[in-house]
């Protein structure tokens, strides 16, 4: 195999192995551009690879499997979203709970499916496209949610910028009491953007369960939540940065298995732990306040807030 054949297989590899994080990173990047904090992406990914898994063992149906991960992601989202809108509850309490939760879900519920075969996603090449060099193996040779993942990033880009319920969206994030005056539902339109945002969780983890494993394993997410996460904010709440933060992971998640045939020699052990130390880096960058202002975090990110006042 050529460099470039090499190369090729590595972008293509890192295109789909980056899709849970950037289906999950999309999300959470809606639901904080609103002003809520979800740090439960891991237990909503977990809790959507075990419903779609489950789904699809039961009725043979990847799609339906698909479709059970993203309602169950949005459900679970909505356990953090209530207490910390309507009761102003700690968000980062709560979304640690929801990780805790999550994950003692898909162990309780997920070890009988353990070794059980389900209906799964493949590969589904783009006519014409699929063929061009380069370009056609990397971005039009892969499954359908890869390439819902694809279309979600310009339609993400787009609603948060360009449409009025995302501007609206993007006012609750950084003044939620001018925005209350404005006459916009703060409380609602939060709720909304953190389902939305469990949702596209869920389908993520859907997509390791239905497409890269496909069979259930107990952890699978392996801390790809809290990858997608740190990218929200790496990226500045930007989806376009954020698809590039996602592949980056893929990549090194791909350059894992094929680094041997380029001729290098490197502890596999470090390869593995490298995109967790930079996740840790990021995470305590952005808890330093002169950082959250470069990167470009809404104002009232993480802030609980009432008609009466801001808690």
């Amino acid at each position: 195999m050529t460099p470039l054949e090499m190369s090729t297989v590595i972008a293509a590899t890192a295109v789909s192995s980056g899709t849970p994080i950037l289906l999950a990173g999309l999300g959470e990047l809606v639901a904080e551009r609103s002003g809520i904090l979800n740090l439960g992406v891991e237990g909503m990914m977990l809790v959507g690879a075990l419903a779609g898994f489950a789904t699809a063992h039961a009725t043979g149906s990847a799609l339906a499997g698909a479709a059970a991960a993203t309602g169950a992601g949005a459900l679970f989202a909505l356990v953090h979203a209530w207490p910390t809108v309507r009761l102003g509850v700690d968000q980062v309490v709560s979304g640690l709970a929801l990780v805790i939760l999550g994950a003692g879900i898909a162990s309780a519920f997920g070890r009988p499916l353990v070794g059980q075969v389900a209906a799964s996603f493949h590969p589904v090449p783009v006519p014409v496209l699929s063929r061009v060099p380069v370009v056609g193996p990397v971005f039009f040779d892969h499954d359908p949610i890869v390439y819902l993942g694809l279309l979600l990033i310009p339609a993400v880009a787009w609603f948060v910028a360009r449409t009025r319920s995302g501007l609206a969206l993007q006012v609750c994030g950084e003044a939620p009491r001018f925005a209350d005056v404005a006459g916009l539902p703060v409380e609602r339109l939060r709720i909304r953007a953190t389902c939305f945002g469990g949702a596209l969780a869920g389908l993520g983890g859907a997509w390791l369960s239905l497409a890269d494993t496909p069979s259930w394993v107990d952890q699978m997410t392996a801390g790809r939540g809290w990858i997608a996460v740190a990218m929200v904010v790496f990226s500045g709440w930007s989806p376009g940065r954020l698809a590039l933060g996602a592949w980056l992971f893929g990549g090194l998640v791909a350059v894992q298995f094929r680094i041997q045939a380029f001729g290098v020699h490197a502890d596999v052990y470090l390869l593995k732990m490298l995109p967790y130390v930079c996740t840790l880096a990021v995470l305590v960058l952005a808890a330093r306040g002169r950082w959250r202002l470069k990167l470009g975090a809404p104002a009232a990110l993480g802030r609980p807030y009432r008609r009466e006042g801001p808690e």
